[in-house]
């Protein structure tokens, strides 16, 4: 489904320092797995999710989403298809704290063509899947972190995408929580066959995912000891 080849990223650190944080790295994903990419703080694994995204722009090598050249397309039409094909959970929940939890969730639609009227029938199929079905008039400072998250996870499959894509998505919670979290995205990745790419520092979550590789020195290396 997605194609890294030969991706390269350096950054400038303080002191005018080059960091290469991803190496001419190549990475195939295949439609309906669930992959885990585990790495140290500073492997170059959020840079390697954030290219696939389309949120940071490589130095060198192409990202193809179904044998398309994301790079390769113009602003807007990045755009639409980041927001037609892919959902982002994120590390922090980033909610808008002015809105109601079903209100949240159903922001993505506001920039998706061809609205239907059953958007809240679709973001309350999803918050009770959450566990959140009681929830959806209230605002993100009367959640729990882990239930904020559940919220993020709403939203990013509100749009049906075919690509989930989770940058440390339970690095911030307790491990019951932690727990709680993952075992809800290998339920969403069972139930509906979307395809989901994680990137996490702990290795206890591999046995989430049904494949795993390494990040080491912005480098990939797979199926690690």
């Amino acid at each position: 489904m997605i194609a890294l080849r030969g991706i390269s990223k350096t950054y400038t650190a303080g002191g005018g320092q080059t960091v290469v944080a991803l190496q001419q790295t190549d990475l195939d994903v295949a439609r309906g797995e669930f992959l885990v990419v585990t790495g140290r703080s500073g492997s170059g694994k959020t840079t390697l999710l954030n290219i696939a995204a389309g949120l940071a722009r490589p130095e060198s090598g192409k990202v193809l989403l179904d044998g398309v050249d994301l790079w390769g397309l113009a602003d807007k039409e990045q755009s639409r298809t980041r927001n037609r094909k892919m959902g982002f959970v994120f590390q922090f929940p980033s909610l808008l704290p002015s809105l109601t939890v079903l209100a949240n969730v159903t922001l993505p639609l506001a920039f998706s063509e061809g609205r239907t009227s059953d958007e809240r029938a679709r973001a309350g199929e999803l918050l009770e899947m959450m566990g959140l079905e009681d929830k959806l008039a209230a605002f993100p400072r009367q959640l729990s972190a882990g239930q904020q998250q559940r919220v993020v996870i709403a939203r990013a499959l509100i749009n049906r995408p075919e690509l989930l894509l989770a940058d440390e998505p339970s690095s911030d919670l307790d491990e019951e929580t932690e727990n709680e979290i993952m075992r809800l995205f290998s339920h969403i990745h069972t139930e509906t066959g979307v395809t989901i790419v994680m990137v996490t520092h702990t290795k206890q979550l591999v046995a989430y995912g049904t494949r795993h590789v390494e990040m080491k020195a912005g480098a990939l290396h797979a199926d690690p000891a």
